[in-house]
Protein backbone atom coordinates (compact mmCIF):
# COMPACT_ATOMS: atom_id res chain seq x y z
CA UNK A 1 0.00 0.00 0.00
CA UNK A 2 1.76 3.53 -0.89
CA UNK A 3 2.22 6.06 1.94
CA UNK A 4 1.45 8.97 -0.60
CA UNK A 5 -1.71 8.53 -2.48
CA UNK A 6 -1.91 9.77 -5.99
CA UNK A 7 -4.61 13.12 -6.55
CA UNK A 8 -7.54 12.25 -8.49
CA UNK A 9 -7.04 14.07 -12.09
CA UNK A 10 -9.75 16.70 -11.80
CA UNK A 11 -7.91 17.29 -7.74
CA UNK A 12 -4.27 18.22 -9.29
CA UNK A 13 -2.74 21.62 -9.02
CA UNK A 14 -3.56 23.67 -12.18
CA UNK A 15 0.96 23.50 -12.33
CA UNK A 16 0.02 20.04 -13.29
CA UNK A 17 -2.54 20.17 -16.07
CA UNK A 18 -0.41 20.94 -18.68
CA UNK A 19 1.57 17.77 -18.64
CA UNK A 20 -1.80 15.77 -17.54
CA UNK A 21 -3.51 16.96 -20.63
CA UNK A 22 -0.60 15.06 -22.39
CA UNK A 23 -0.62 12.00 -20.65
CA UNK A 24 -4.46 11.46 -21.57
CA UNK A 25 -3.71 12.78 -25.15
CA UNK A 26 -0.98 10.31 -25.28
CA UNK A 27 -1.92 7.23 -22.92
CA UNK A 28 -5.74 7.99 -22.32
CA UNK A 29 -4.87 7.68 -19.10
CA UNK A 30 -2.74 9.58 -16.52
CA UNK A 31 -0.39 7.34 -14.69
CA UNK A 32 -0.50 6.65 -10.86
CA UNK A 33 3.55 7.28 -10.54
CA UNK A 34 2.60 11.39 -11.98
CA UNK A 35 -0.44 11.85 -9.73
CA UNK A 36 1.49 11.14 -7.26
CA UNK A 37 4.47 13.23 -8.57
CA UNK A 38 1.65 16.15 -8.52
CA UNK A 39 1.78 17.11 -5.17
CA UNK A 40 5.28 18.67 -7.11
CA UNK A 41 4.70 19.79 -10.01
CA UNK A 42 8.38 20.94 -11.05
CA UNK A 43 9.63 17.89 -10.42
CA UNK A 44 6.18 15.71 -11.69
CA UNK A 45 7.22 17.63 -15.16
CA UNK A 46 10.82 16.88 -15.08
CA UNK A 47 10.05 13.37 -15.00
CA UNK A 48 7.41 13.44 -17.54
CA UNK A 49 9.89 15.00 -20.24
CA UNK A 50 12.31 12.08 -19.39
CA UNK A 51 9.88 9.24 -19.84
CA UNK A 52 8.69 11.07 -22.89
CA UNK A 53 12.24 11.34 -24.30
CA UNK A 54 12.83 7.66 -22.89
CA UNK A 55 9.32 6.04 -24.61
CA UNK A 56 9.22 7.84 -27.79
CA UNK A 57 12.93 8.25 -29.21
CA UNK A 58 15.61 5.22 -30.39
CA UNK A 59 15.05 2.77 -31.99
CA UNK A 60 12.95 0.27 -30.13
CA UNK A 61 9.53 0.01 -30.87
CA UNK A 62 7.24 1.84 -28.32
CA UNK A 63 4.88 -1.41 -27.86
CA UNK A 64 8.03 -3.13 -26.49
CA UNK A 65 9.40 -0.38 -24.04
CA UNK A 66 6.19 -0.30 -22.21
CA UNK A 67 5.77 -4.47 -22.25
CA UNK A 68 9.34 -4.07 -20.79
CA UNK A 69 7.98 -1.43 -18.39
CA UNK A 70 5.32 -3.72 -16.89
CA UNK A 71 7.42 -6.87 -16.72
CA UNK A 72 9.65 -5.30 -14.51
CA UNK A 73 7.08 -3.50 -12.54
CA UNK A 74 5.38 -7.01 -11.92
CA UNK A 75 8.48 -8.56 -11.11
CA UNK A 76 9.70 -6.43 -8.37
CA UNK A 77 5.90 -6.37 -7.34
CA UNK A 78 5.60 -2.34 -7.59
CA UNK A 79 1.75 -1.13 -7.97
CA UNK A 80 3.62 2.12 -10.28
Amino acid sequence: MPRIFPLPIDGAPQAARPAFERFLQERGNVPNMFRTLARRPEMMETLSQHLHAVTYTGTVPVRIKESLAVYVSLRNSCRY
